[in-house]
């Protein structure tokens, strides 16, 4: 009877682990994006926390204050990345929602 049991908790654990993967899979698809300055600096991102783009609006170039720049690109790329957690939360929570994992 054991065993039976057993058995079926085995294959519960092997389809959501499928499941698990191919979520993961759909969140390298996924974009989110990150704003900085009103908009001036974006930044997209995957799910999976990779930049996949970054746009500058001209307005956000002065060359007498490239610190300005650099400081919005990283509050840009942190947003972003930001979003993508989240975004991997909403995703993948349900899988790990209970079993206390790091970072879920």
């Amino acid at each position: 009877m054991m065993r039976g049991n057993m058995n079926n908790m085995m294959r519960q654990v092997q389809k959501m682990q499928k499941q698990m993967a191919e979520a993961q899979e759909k969140l390298k698809e996924e974009i989110v994006e990150g704003t900085a300055g009103g908009g001036v600096v974006t930044v997209k991102a995957s799910g999976q926390k990779e930049i996949v783009d970054v746009t500058i609006q001209p307005e956000a170039v002065d060359p007498d204050d490239v610190e300005m720049l650099q400081d919005l690109i990283v509050a840009a790329v942190n947003d972003a990345l930001t979003h993508a957690d989240e975004l991997a939360t909403k995703r993948l929570g349900k899988f790990t929602q209970g079993l206390n994992l790091p970072g879920f």
